[in-house]
């Protein structure tokens, strides 16, 4: 999709049109982005929400800086640590901090010219009056029927008259529209009186934090046992922070920090590879995928020994992402033969956990992500989510709002003495990585992905394709994907290891990595993470892309 006055790549239709309607009324980026994570929000609430959290990733064309922002809550400070993965996972005690409203702020605080009435008005609008509901999502709240029922001011909204809403039925979230509709009132009522843009938008921002949607949390919270409180809500703050980047055949890859963990894993698999001339070799061959499959391996055994909160304990990252450490990393791959999945580097830092038969059980990560570039060159790109699949799956009282279950094992540890395990204030690991491009200090490229623990290993192809095989944007984007899996768990040093590959691979590329070593499944044929992304051409035209794995939408003017 081509847009020389702007573009935006979102997870749904009506989403990128409203990201798109901002650019249209003079918005930026920012602005645009705002507007599209609110009405992914209504349109596809198993993965977003006011109250999940993300990070985005933002490159200022008069700079030519690019920041990184992490709206991603904590654990709340009443936790108990000894809770069952089952009560971390679903219900009023998996509920991590809402992060994701106070990032919209800090965009549109930082690079925003619209009003928040203006970007939350699509949302409240489908929310208030409905949307066709789209068939995958229909099918998703059919499958987590029994658990949504277990919640009453969730099965009032998901599961009207005891059933699932029909696919293309109309569906409202009407508790949601009123909360929109009062944080924008609280926006205008600071207008009127005479404040600042800036400080407008910091009466939106204390009416969810410190204000009725908080007090709101902290009484159903109480109410059922949960541990999230008045005192959580308060001290979150949004942080801007530097993001972490590498150098790949020339371009600078400039990704998310943590408490990502994978910004991390999108670095040290490019250094790894970068020793290899990957571009020459078919993209179907069995030499390609053996070689992605084992720098996804290496990588993922070093991140997940290290990465934690960093507020909690330090992580090694200069070191994680430092070619060094990846020319002595790359002596571990065999490029004829499978290596088993091993140890994580030890190069300091928390000590190596103990093998384990059997670990906590991992929940998929439900995630979307957003590409967008405006008429002035801005890009932001984000990923925001709920965790697993609607998040807590508890709507918050009267806001309806759903928070990220980020407790649950897979985004923390299920090792007490990592630095990741669950504990109070400390902030669990996401994946949410929206990675910018730069060639020469000029943009080439926005884009991220869903997938849990996939995105990293989704956007390492993405460049792959892009950068060593030259491919166009949405040709990169529908390519044939793989994934590494680990039984129990990255976190587990010996894990079995599988591939996962998208079955329009040839069935004489699978036998041969069967032959070296890999266990390999096969998946549907667009099953692997669904890129957005913005691509800028060599005459300097931009192009945007949107992965058919999922319902995502490019729209461009």
């Amino acid at each position: 999709m081509p847009g020389p006055n702007g573009v935006v790549a979102a997870g749904h239709p009506l989403a990128s049109m409203a990201g798109l309607r901002m650019l249209m009324q003079g918005g930026s980026a920012a602005d645009a982005a705002v507007a599209v994570m609110a009405v992914l929000n209504v349109v596809e609430p198993w993965a977003s929400s006011a109250a999940g959290n993300g990070l985005a990733t933002c490159f200022e064309a008069k700079t030519g800086k690019v920041t990184a922002l992490a709206f991603t809550g904590a654990a709340p400070r009443l936790l108990d640590d000894t809770a069952s993965n089952a009560d971390l996972t679903a219900g009023p005690k998996a509920v991590v901090t809402p992060g994701s409203f106070g990032g919209w702020i800090e965009l549109a605080r930082r690079y925003g010219k619209l009003p928040l009435a203006t970007l939350l008005e699509p949302a409240i609008g489908y929310a208030r009056d409905g949307h066709p509901l789209d068939p995958s999502i229909a099918q998703i709240i059919a499958r987590q029927k029994a658990t949504l029922a277990r919640y009453p001011t969730t099965a009032a909204i998901f599961l009207p008259d005891g059933n699932p809403p029909p696919a293309r039925s109309m569906f409202k979230n009407l508790p949601l529209a009123r909360t929109f509709q009062a944080l924008a009132d609280a926006e205008t009522a600071a207008l009127k009186g005479g404040a600042s843009r800036d400080r407008a938008l910091m009466a939106a921002y204390d009416y969810f934090y410190t204000g009725p949607v908080a007090k709101e949390m902290d009484r159903f919270s109480q109410a059922n046992g949960g541990w999230l409180r008045m005192a959580d809500m308060r001290d979150y703050k949004p942080k801007w922070v530097d993001p972490v980047a590498t150098t790949y055949r020339g371009l600078n890859v400039i990704s998310s920090p943590l408490t990502s963990r994978t910004g991390l894993e999108t670095c040290e698999q490019l250094n790894l590879l970068e020793g290899f001339d990957i571009g020459s070799m078919p993209p179907d061959s069995p030499q390609a995928l053996h070689l992605i499959a084992e720098c996804i391996k290496i990588t993922k055994a070093d991140v997940y020994r290290y990465a934690a909160d960093p507020a909690s304990s330090p992580t090694p990252v200069a070191t994680l992402i430092s070619k060094e450490f990846a020319e002595q990393r790359r002596r571990l791959i065999d490029p004829a033969r499978a290596i088993a999945f091993p140890a994580g580097a030890d190069i300091g830092g928390s000590r190596l956990p103990p093998r384990a038969a059997n670990a906590a059980m991992r929940v998929p990560g439900d995630t979307t992500n957003l590409s967008i570039t405006d008429s002035e060159g801005n890009a932001v790109g984000v990923t925001t989510t709920l965790g697993g699949g609607f998040g807590a799956c508890v709507v918050m009282g009267d806001t309806g709002l759903l928070c990220n279950n980020g407790l649950r094992s897979g985004s923390t540890a299920p090792y007490r003495d990592h630095p990741n395990f669950v504990k109070g204030g400390r902030i669990p690991l996401l994946g949410n990585c929206p990675t910018i491009v730069l060639d020469k200090g000029q943009f080439r490229m926005v884009f991220g992905t869903p997938g849990g623990e996939t995105i990293g290993q989704t956007q390492f192809q993405h460049l792959i394709n892009i950068i060593d095989r030259k491919m166009p944007v949405q040709a990169a984007i529908e390519a044939p994907r793989l994934a590494v899996d680990a039984e129990p768990g990255f976190y587990t040093p010996g894990a079995a290891t599988s591939l996962q590959l998208e079955s329009r691979f040839p069935p004489e590329t699978i036998a041969a990595l069967r032959a070296m070593g890999h266990k390999v499944d096969a998946v549907g044929p667009y099953a692997i993470g669904s890129i957005q992304a913005v691509l800028q051409t060599p005459y300097g035209t931009r192009t945007a892309g949107s992965d058919p794995r999922r319902m995502g939408y490019a729209v461009g003017y």
